[in-house]
């Protein structure tokens, strides 16, 4: 089982940048594969970004390819998403979310643990 915890998220003007990071408890953070979703009022929650667990692949959502980089520290067991060139659109609830599995889902049902989330606000 592991347990997680997001940080830094924050207000940003549009064109802004933010760090967003997930510490996970446990011993076997290398066995699991990482994910960000996002969820914003009103609407279902989205995936964002993955990272596998074993050789370290990431794929994101086409809404955010080539402005946000999610990567993974197994010997501090986090995992980051930096967020440049922020949009409005952007502003939402970052969840991370962990599966022991090799492979990723753009599901959120996939996925059997769950931080509480920090918030994204980006102004215009």
């Amino acid at each position: 089982q592991v347990q997680l915890v997001e940080s830094g998220g924050g207000w940003v003007q549009a064109g802004g940048s933010l760090r967003l990071s997930c510490a996970a408890s446990g011993r076997t953070f290398s066995s699991y594969t990482m994910v960000w979703f996002r969820q914003a009022p009103g609407k279902e929650r989205e995936f964002v970004a993955a990272i596998t667990r074993s050789l370290g692949y990431s794929y994101y959502a086409d809404s955010v390819k080539g402005r946000f980089t999610i990567s993974r520290d197994n010997a501090k067991n986090t995992v980051n998403l930096q967020m440049n060139s922020l949009k409005p659109e952007d502003t939402a609830r970052y969840y991370c979310a962990a599966t022991n599995s090799a492979a990723y889902y753009r599901a959120s049902r996939a996925y059997d643990y769950w931080g509480k989330g920090t918030q994204v606000t980006v102004s215009s």
